[in-house]
């Protein structure tokens, strides 16, 4: 075996893999001769290339020890792969397993102020400061109002329904209807076809509440500086953005 052969050995077995130039590749094979005169024996010129790559198969100590790595679970089955209690490692994951891959095209490193979610959750904020001077008024909260928007929409709704339209679970609806009713803007009942089940209606007041609204989108409108159009538009686009989150969420989801 030439000198070349024993160095592409020595390198895919892993004792020279850190050899750069062929000065330092002559050095280091010149060192590494007397450790490895049985086997280079072994791979004398006249061995056959199949006999060869078993030795090279045979010898799993020479290669790198890798290094540590998380403590493995249980073997999950479906997906082959060692399932563990500690956050799972991305690189070392299959593709199925990813719930995100990988988008064409845009960038790792993302500003703070192009975080769509970002500006989501300020343009809420600032939507509520602006809303903040309207309920005090009425002496509404943002969410007391939205539960009473709904009633105006329709009156005698279950909780379950409001609940729903306002996507917010039954022990926030509670507490928050109950307020409503202790300022003697809705009133609260057992359904009569269900008792587990909660009705809601508005009072004569709150009926009358309503009337004290009627300027708000005018005041929003002034607030956003987007013309009729535009803000129709957003809404939809957000609403739909929304909906598509929800529904990534869903475990009917395929």
């Amino acid at each position: 075996m030439t000198e070349k052969e024993q160095m592409s050995l020595l390198d895919v077995m892993g004792v020279a893999a850190g050899a750069t130039s062929s000065q330092s590749r002559k050095s280091t094979g010149a060192a590494k001769v007397a450790d490895d005169a049985p086997r280079d024996q072994a791979h004398a010129p006249d061995q056959a290339p199949e006999a060869e790559a078993a030795t090279v198969a045979a010898a799993p100590a020479r290669k790198k020890t890798p290094a540590p790595r998380k403590t493995a679970g249980p073997r999950d089955e479906t997906h082959g792969a060692d399932m563990t209690a500690a956050e799972p490692e991305l690189q070392d994951a299959a593709p199925s397993d990813l719930a995100c891959a990988p988008a064409s095209g845009v960038s790792r490193s993302v500003a703070l102020d192009q975080f769509l979610c970002f500006s989501l959750y300020s343009a809420n904020h600032a939507m509520t400061r602006v809303y903040r001077p309207l309920l005090q008024s009425l002496g509404l909260t943002y969410p007391q109002y939205l539960a009473m928007v709904v009633l105006w929409e329709k009156n005698d709704q279950l909780v379950g329904d409001i609940g729903a339209r306002l996507h917010l679970e039954s022990n926030t609806m509670t507490p928050l209807l109950k307020r409503l009713e202790s300022l003697g803007l809705v009133s609260r009942e057992r359904s009569q076809k269900d008792e587990r089940q909660v009705r809601v209606k508005l009072t004569r007041k709150g009926h009358a509440l309503k009337q004290k609204t009627n300027d708000f989108a005018s005041c929003i409108l002034a607030a956003s500086g987007i013309s009729v159009d535009a803000l129709i538009d957003l809404q939809q686009r957000i609403s739909e953005l929304r909906d598509n989150l929800l529904e990534s969420q869903s475990p009917d989801r395929g």
